[in-house]
């Protein structure tokens, strides 16, 4: 049996493995650690066990991870995200679509806190929904711009998907946090337009609140998010200008955080326990991914698939170009059936080289990969922000399906904006010291 044979029936092993229920870190370890054994004897597989997690959790970059889950777990118990719907709302509140504007608002400035799409969905689904429910917004809309918004999470920094990025591809991880700074703040705005212009059309789908506020009103309502927005800029100042690493920012952004919610009196032991247990089932499933994906991609190294497939595709009389939008258009069916991050580990020993080959910056890709993964969360069968968000509002699951799906056309005119347009990814990193 060809070595290239036994790399496709691994590939489709691992596929029936996710299909069957085994959880992603494991359906990776199990076929990468059978594929060793049937090239190298089970000698090599039982050696690479232990190789291939103590080299890939031995890495210093690694305590990233922990550091900034553990700055979002305490930005959310001390109810920054509340006061971020309560003041975008008392600004946004009065205009067509007004609670779904803040919203969105809200949900990109709770993704400079954390780096989870599914735990801004969530939160902003019990926030915000009963709002919107009481001013009978269309659930659709309500539903669409809490999961959309929701998938801010992972493009905002700090981000795990540009973190395990990094790693694997060995690209700076500060240079992709700063990358993903104005493609976030791209997407959010055009979120914004596309609920303003829907409401504007149709005044049913989100009419404006009663209520108004003074300017006096408005300001003071600032006074509950300016905590994080200070360590927020803290830390990607010092990031962007060298004073910290990576990691030390992690550090400073959870310590930041944590001090934070004890000045707002709303740190408790039961508040503290949450967050460091969530921490820690955050960080593992992360990790155990990482570790069963690298042993699946020294097993598919082995069988030289992804160099023979790279360089195929590289020999099309295709425009570079055209290739790595083939490549895109290949991402958005994968991700209606594999989850965000698994699909980034599964895809980049095939993907990567080719991007490598034809002189693409693997910043500006890392963006574009990370764009194309929030994607994957609101596309159904799998996409776990429409679950997130319909086991929180209770919206039926066609409906949330449905009010997603003017969401998702904005997302592939953000990637076509990123691949025309790459400056906008790559212009802050560009001047970073």
């Amino acid at each position: 049996m060809s070595l290239y044979l036994i790399g496709v029936i691994a590939l489709a092993g691992f596929l029936i493995l996710v299909i069957l229920g085994l959880p992603i870190a494991f359906s990776f370890a199990t076929m990468g650690f059978i594929g060793i054994v049937l090239i190298q004897g089970m000698g090599a597989g039982l050696a690479s066990l232990g190789e291939v997690a103590y080299s890939e959790m031995a890495s210093y970059v690694l305590t990233t991870i922990p550091l900034f889950v553990l700055m979002g777990q305490f930005a959310f118990h001390s109810g920054i995200s509340t006061d971020l719907f309560f003041a975008a709302y008392k600004w946004m509140g009065r205009l067509p679509g007004g609670l779904a504007l803040a919203t969105t608002l809200s949900c990109t400035g709770f993704a400079a806190c954390t780096g989870s799409s599914v735990a801004s969905a969530a939160t902003m689904g019990t926030i915000a929904f009963p709002e919107m429910q009481r001013y009978h917004y269309s659930p659709r809309l309500a539903a669409g711009c809490i999961a959309a918004g929701g998938t801010l999470g992972i493009l905002i920094p700090p981000s795990t998907i540009f973190i395990i990025y990094g790693i694997i591809t060995e690209t700076s991880i500060g240079d992709l946090f700063i990358a993903g700074i104005f493609p976030g703040l791209m997407l959010s705005s055009l979120f914004c337009l596309l609920i303003y212009f829907m409401c504007k059309r149709n005044p049913e789908m989100g009419p404006p609140s009663e209520a108004s506020f003074t300017w006096k009103e408005r300001f003071a309502s600032l006074a509950g998010v300016w905590g994080m927005v200070v360590l927020f800029i803290l830390v990607i100042v010092g990031l962007y200008v060298g004073i910290f690493a990576p990691s030390e920012a992690g550090a400073i952004g959870a310590f930041g955080a944590l001090l934070i919610a004890a000045a707002r009196r709303r740190l408790t032991k039961a508040s503290v326990f949450s967050a460091l247990a969530e921490t820690v089932r955050v960080s593992c499933f992360s990790l155990f991914v990482l570790v069963g994906a690298m042993l699946f991609n020294t097993f598919l190294s082995m069988t030289g698939l992804p160099q023979m497939l790279s360089g195929w595709i590289t020999s099309f009389p295709l425009s570079p170009f055209a290739i790595l939008i083939i490549i895109c258009a290949f991402y958005i069916p994968l991700g209606m059936v594999i989850d965000c991050l698994p699909m980034i580990l599964l895809t980049m020993p095939f993907v990567f080289p080719i991007i490598e080959e034809f002189g693409f910056s693997p910043v500006w890709f890392g963006v574009l990969i990370c764009v194309l993964g929030e994607l994957s969360l609101i596309t159904p069968p799998v996409g776990i922000n429409i679950y997130v968000v319909q086991g929180v509002t209770k919206v039926p699951l066609e409906d949330v399906a449905r009010g997603i799906l003017p969401f998702a056309l904005v997302f592939l005119v953000g990637i076509a904006l990123l691949i025309a347009f790459p400056q906008i990814s790559l212009f802050l990193p560009s001047t970073m010291k």
